[in-house]
């Protein structure tokens, strides 16, 4: 986080595409569940936290936003569209993640006690 506070704006050198920092931090941290979820990441980051290059991408103006009637039109759309599948990862990355949790999750321990050979010899 230290390395993402110089691109932090600050009152003197305020971006006209922001009117808050309000909103570049709820940009940002939409850009990140995007990252989190899957979505193309940027080609060259510094960064390798997902946070860290949203606000990378959101500060530099690499990402597209949308305020007021727009947005409230766009979350309609979204709302009305058939809901994806969530267990239908975003991206073959993705997927490939999920497939290595549920090998190292599948690992299971036997801990059921074991007949040992005395035990199967006694027929009494």
């Amino acid at each position: 986080m230290i390395d993402t506070l110089p691109l932090l704006l600050d009152d003197s050198v305020r971006s006209s595409a922001f009117d808050s920092r309000y909103r570049v931090v709820l940009v940002a941290a939409q850009r990140a569940k995007q990252l989190m979820r899957g979505a193309t990441r940027p080609e060259t980051s510094k960064f390798t936290k997902e946070t860290s290059m949203a606000l990378e991408e959101v500060l530099k103006g690499n990402v597209d936003y949308l305020v007021g009637r727009d947005a409230r039109q766009a979350l309609g759309d979204a709302q009305a569209a058939p809901e994806r599948d969530p267990e239908q990862p975003l991206s073959p990355e993705a997927a490939e993640n999920a497939m290595e949790i549920q090998r190292s999750l599948g690992v299971r321990v036997d801990d059921s006690p074991k007949e040992t050979a005395a035990d199967a010899g006694d027929t009494r």
